[in-house]
């Protein structure tokens, strides 16, 4: 089996179980051991947990859910008959961000289990459809799985996964059109990033019924993407000039007086950004 660490270098049923019928007294002292272990003689514990995002305004997630055969299991699956689903695909116009998800399930006689969930975090910064970052994160499941991996829920089924996104900005062609990207990273409950994406790890046995939470904050500031092109302003940040307009590069290079106009996506030509005007 692959560990956490080779992974992550890698990519960066529910039923009932009534009391037996006996005799009327047996079935009273049934019944009694019934009420006192309700969770062992009524239900099994159910096949789903519910994954859930608090995003950003003009933030969505897609998750797609991938399964594997179940421990000690030898069948095996052609890969059109594993595919994994996905949740959001249509992030654009038909979002919801709350997930059911099955945690078994048995496709063509092979009992499946969910092994990971792959997550993209797409965020909108125009109107066009191009106008658009995305960064990524990851959910890992295992059988088993070492104490200094495994997350905890809280009393009411909970576990938060946080996270914090920053937009990085820079500038495109010969227009120098103002483009993003989304770089996001994992984060305690007060914001402070970490090096890493979002992520988290469960065991299998601590998933049924749960709410695993993807809860991301945006950072106040954007940043440019590549150092020494932007020089800082008290209303902003102004672009450097280069060599000339065509220089795609137009590094600084000291020169903090000679800056260049840049065009935003909804088409106003800009001197300083984030406000377009000094």
């Amino acid at each position: 089996m692959i560990s956490i660490e080779e992974e992550l270098q890698s990519r960066w049923q529910r039923g009932t179980l009534p009391c037996p019928a006996k005799s009327r007294p047996m079935q009273l002292a049934l019944l009694s051991g019934c009420f006192a272990l309700s969770a062992g003689c009524a239900t099994e514990p159910p096949n789903t947990f519910t994954f859930i995002a608090d995003l950003p305004p003009d933030f969505a997630y897609v998750a797609a859910v991938y399964y594997e055969p179940e421990q000690g299991q030898t069948c095996t699956l052609d890969r059109r008959d594993n595919l994994a689903p996905v949740f959001n695909s249509q992030w654009r116009t038909e979002y919801k961000p709350d997930a059911r998800i099955t945690i078994r399930k048995t496709v063509k006689g092979c009992p499946l289990v969910v092994r990971r969930i792959s997550l993209e975090i797409n965020a909108k910064y125009g109107k066009t459809r191009g106008d658009f970052s995305g960064d990524e994160g990851m959910v890992i499941v295992r059988k088993q799985l070492e104490d200094r991996y495994k997350q905890s829920f809280d009393a009411t089924g909970e576990n938060i996964i946080y996270g914090q996104c920053e937009w990085w900005f820079r500038t495109s062609g010969k227009p120098r059109i103002l483009r993003k990207i989304l770089d996001c990273k994992e984060s305690d409950p007060q914001g402070n990033r970490g090096t890493g994406k979002p992520f988290a790890a469960y065991a299998l046995d601590q998933l049924p019924g749960k709410t695993i939470k993807l809860a991301v904050r945006l950072a106040e500031e954007e940043r440019p993407a590549i150092g020494d092109t932007w020089v800082k302003v008290p209303n902003g940040w102004k672009r450097c000039m280069g060599d000339n307009f065509e220089d795609q590069y137009a590094f600084c290079f000291g020169n903090k007086t000679n800056f260049s106009t840049f065009k935003m996506v909804d088409g106003r030509i800009c001197t300083i950004y984030p406000g377009c005007t000094e």
